[in-house]
């Protein structure tokens, strides 16, 4: 059984304060929970008994076997699901030089939950193994994130860093790509097997600082009969970059 004052320990790393603090962060559900397990242990697992015997798993000091109606109390979701796992934060510091071997991506400001993860779990499908964030991007071990990932948040690396001194520093033989309105059809350029395709901001695109320092700007075109698109979705648009890239390499 929970207390009073575990729930509102649980609870209050919802704030990226006091994630930043303990050091931990909050996972909920079979998926989500299975796939962060699979790559480390928990700090601990607050389940259903249910939850237990079907993993075979027997409860820690740390763990906790709770009713559905704590698990309801304690969770960020409106159906919880079974299983809250808290995990230590990764210390995810990339080096730049990972983009002189592989495609990365950057996000410059993202600002929503749902478009951070859904980006997560694009990179993961697309095999893209480091994510830059700007500093100013959301955190990507909210609850609301990590639930969007679907476990994805246990495959890919988050690294937060500032994306101008980041351009800066690679290479000048390293490929830099971003989307934009007035950018050229991405599906008639050359694109590489390397280097760092930075993605914007949901209302303001790419900053100009940053895009200053692109070498290529590319374009997802519209094909609409409408005319009354104006842009894509962030994460669709990422999902649609990242699957040209990789049908070129492949």
């Amino acid at each position: 059984m929970l207390s009073k004052n575990q729930i509102k320990r649980i609870k209050s790393l919802e704030q990226k304060k006091n994630r930043e603090r303990e050091g931990l962060f909050v996972a909920e559900g079979p998926k989500t929970v299975g796939c962060l397990m699979a790559a480390g242990s928990p700090h601990a697992i607050i389940a259903t008994e249910e939850w237990y015997k079907c993993n075979g798993i027997t409860p820690r000091e740390a763990d906790c076997v709770v009713t559905e109606n704590e698990l309801r109390k304690t969770s960020f979701l409106q159906h919880p699901q079974q299983v809250i796992g808290i995990f230590r934060t990764p210390c995810n510091t990339a080096a730049p030089d990972v983009c002189s071997r592989e495609l990365c991506l950057a996000l410059d400001r993202v600002q929503d939950p749902g478009n951070l993860g859904t980006i997560i779990r694009v990179a993961d499908w697309f095999g893209i193994s480091t994510i830059f964030c700007s500093k100013d991007t959301v955190d990507a071990f909210s609850p609301k994130v990590v639930q969007a990932t679907m476990g994805s948040i246990a495959h890919v690396k988050i690294s937060y860093t500032d994306i101008v001194s980041l351009i800066d520093s690679l290479p000048a033989d390293v490929p830099t790509y971003a989307t934009a309105l007035g950018g050229e059809d991405i599906y008639k350029q050359e694109l590489s097997a390397n280097g760092l395709l930075i993605m914007g901001n949901e209302g303001n695109g790419v900053s100009p600082e940053v895009m200053a320092r692109v070498k290529k700007s590319l374009l997802i075109p519209s094909y609409s009969l409408s005319g009354g698109i104006d842009s894509l979705n962030v994460a669709i648009a990422t999902a649609v970059a990242c699957a040209e890239f990789k049908r070129r390499r492949y």
